[in-house]
């Protein structure tokens, strides 16, 4: 599992967009079969995403796919033509219970099983974007393929009837409730769009706010999105310090035989011990020196 996600959305019946993705450096590239595409594309979209897993080296970067929602009438095409050139993933859009990826996961462990790769080695990330898959999403998370829950600001509040403000606040126990969830179940949070793509200080201060809230990712419509989102997402070099010097001074106090004791002024113990040691692993996923 990738420890951070700079998803970035790239229209799955655009060979020239896809193509140039690749050079980018983003640690996830989504090629778009649902809302990325017009309607009379969805074919060509399909063929698209098809021959850029054949030919095309995507380096470092995770490749993923996202079919059309399940009751689209699109999705069982959509996965059947880009399963057999082995995505490291599968993107499930509206996902608003536990049947829906389980449909998903039975047709790709079949595939899987033909094609003689490991199992679970095609993972689901699936978008959370309406009230019901909200109530929903304790049951869904449950679910073993799952790798990842997308949250999906703007179609969300249109399911509430909320307006969309530049704060967020209407999102805010949706948004809270995706974090939860997905910590309780060891997987990915993925944060909503900056959907202004030439604002980069409103996109850095909510990268950095949903970094915050605990989320490990954030979705990307435009290649300048992906500097300020990857470094939001990357602890800092001063966290990383304050970070390690927490793990050895723990350990030098538990054999001494103290519990809690104080470091610069705080209290330390087991919690913070715990979020320092996540953060150390977050930074070395990122590439960093720790």
């Amino acid at each position: 599992m990738h420890s951070r996600r700079a998803l970035l959305y790239m229209p799955g019946d655009n060979w020239k967009m896809i193509t140039k993705s690749v050079t980018l450096g983003v640690d996830s590239i989504c090629m778009d079969m649902e809302d990325g595409t017009a309607l009379n594309k969805k074919a060509e979209a399909r063929a698209t995403i098809a021959k850029a897993l054949q030919e095309l080296d995507f380096g470092r970067s995770e490749k993923l796919a996202r079919i059309n929602s399940i009751g689209s009438g699109w999705e069982k095409e959509d996965i059947e033509a880009v399963l057999p050139f082995h995505p490291d993933g599968i993107v499930i859009p509206k996902v608003e219970s536990f049947e829906q990826v389980e449909w998903a996961d039975r047709i790709i462990e079949a595939a899987e099983l033909k094609q003689g790769w490991p199992v679970k080695s095609v993972r689901v990330l699936i978008g959370v974007e309406t009230a019901r898959g909200i109530m929903n999403l304790r049951e869904i998370a449950a679910h073993p393929r799952l790798d990842a829950v997308i949250f999906g600001g703007e179609d969300f509040a249109a399911s509430i009837g909320a307006t969309r403000t530049r704060e967020a606040v209407e999102l805010s126990y949706a948004r809270q409730a995706v974090v939860v969830t997905c910590a309780a179940y060891d997987l990915q949070a993925i944060d909503i769009v900056t959907i202004d793509y030439r604002d980069l200080k409103a996109l850095r201060a909510e990268s950095e706010f949903g970094a915050r809230l605990g989320y490990s990712g954030k979705q990307i419509i435009h290649p300048a999105q992906i500097e300020p989102v990857q470094t939001a997402f990357t602890p800092d070099d001063a966290s990383i310090s304050y970070a390690r010097r927490i793990v050895e001074t723990f350990e030098a106090s538990q054999q001494a035989g103290k519990g809690a004791y104080s470091l610069d002024g705080k209290m330390i113990d087991m919690p913070l011990l715990k979020n320092a040691q996540k953060l150390l692993a977050r930074a070395r996923a990122a590439g960093k020196q720790v």
